[in-house]
């Protein structure tokens, strides 16, 4: 018979992440907060450039997610209010696994699919988890 996987009392512990505090699972509040900087700031330079070109902000918004998360630890959005972006087994995302997340993060759906550990189907794809930084 299969093994089922133990309830976890927080998110992250079944990744073996505090429940608060530096190294914890980020919490929603700041994952919209970061996403909303992003966004605004891909829109900003949408305006500036492309006369406000919808498609432009959608690819300045992925360019900046796959050029920030392996050289900042995460986007400007995630930096600013403390996030951070790591594998699973915590060390360095590397250079393919931004480009995954990113463009699962854009198609939405997968973003908004959450497990116990409150990583969407994006990051799992990706093997990566937003911690408190």
């Amino acid at each position: 018979m299969p093994e089922t996987p133990a309830e976890s009392s927080y998110p992250g512990e079944r990744l073996g992440l505090p429940n608060t505090g530096r190294g914890s699972v980020a919490r929603v509040g700041r994952r919209l907060g970061a996403l909303a900087i992003d966004w605004a700031c891909a829109t900003i330079i949408s305006i500036a450039f492309f006369s406000y070109d919808s498609w432009a902000t959608m690819a300045i918004f992925a360019i900046v997610q796959v050029v920030f998360l392996p050289l900042l630890g995460g986007s400007p959005g995630h930096r600013i209010l403390g996030l951070r972006l790591v594998r699973v087994d915590g060390a360095w995302v590397g250079l393919w696994r931004p480009i995954v997340r990113t463009v699962l993060l854009v198609l939405v759906i997968p973003a908004v699919i959450w497990d116990a550990d409150q990583r969407g189907l994006h990051d799992k794809a990706a093997g990566t988890v937003l911690i408190r930084g």
